[in-house]
């Protein structure tokens, strides 16, 4: 397997991969292209980065011991040991060939956007999403727990998103939910999604499902949206016109 795949080569036979939320917008890509519904194109930073970056960092091996120390029942202990571990991440560093690669595709996406002169970008604007390898148990859902960064411009702030997005991984909520599902931390893996930002602000943005959230009753599209960014409404900022 690669270290970085184009979403349009993502499915959810790579779930493992490239986590849940990639795996589906893969599959939007190749079913909804076809039927001239767009979705905007990006790249994935695969769980094979993850594994390398802590590799070597030293962090598989760090962060075991870390989470090991955790006192049960102990908030102060949760919290001092959570931000060692996320401030280890941030502090560390991707190899040298996994940075060219990076900044290669994001180069080569840049390319496919035009500025407001109609020229090609050398850095579009992006979002950074991250894609756990664990989002849907039966028993547990990791939705929502991880990080996402909006308007990202550049190569080194796109960099330090992704270890970003890696480093949510171990919010003190995520270490705890695990622990309370007796879900191992050093078996959950976490994939970076790199896609181009949509223009919400130039228009409207939400959320749309495919039943209705309250009874289940499947026989409906149900739509949350307001002006400006989606995130408005995923962090219960506004209140959203609904859509049924």
């Amino acid at each position: 397997m690669k270290y970085l795949l184009w979403l349009n080569e993502t499915d959810l036979s790579q779930i493992n991969h490239v986590g849940g939320k990639n795996a589906s917008l893969g599959e939007m890509i190749q079913n909804l292209s076809k039927k001239n519904i767009s979705v905007p194109n990006g790249f994935v930073v695969t769980t094979d980065v993850y594994d390398k970056f802590l590799e070597f960092n030293n962090l598989n091996k760090i962060i075991p011991e870390l989470i090991h120390k955790i006192e049960p029942n102990n908030l102060v202990s949760l919290k001092r040991i959570g931000t060692e571990i996320r401030t280890r991440i941030q502090n560390g560093v991707f190899p040298d060939e996994i940075k060219q690669e990076i900044n290669e595709y994001y180069r080569e996406l840049s390319q496919q956007y035009t500025d407001a002169y109609g020229e090609p970008q050398e850095y579009t604007d992006v979002a950074v999403r991250s894609s756990g390898t664990a989002e849907d148990l039966p028993d547990a859902s990791f939705a929502g727990q991880q990080e996402t960064f909006l308007n990202v411009r550049g190569f080194i702030k796109l960099c330090e998103s992704i270890k970003s997005c890696i480093a949510s991984l171990y919010t003190d909520r995520a270490i705890s939910y695990r622990h309370t599902k007796n879900v191992d931390s050093t078996k959950v893996k976490i994939s970076v999604c790199i896609q181009k930002m949509v223009r919400s602000d130039l228009g409207s943005a939400g959320v749309a499902f495919s039943l209705d959230t309250e009874s289940g009753f499947n026989k409906i599209i149900l739509i949350n949206g307001s002006y400006g960014l989606g995130e408005l409404i995923v962090g219960g900022a506004v209140k959203p016109d609904e859509f049924i």
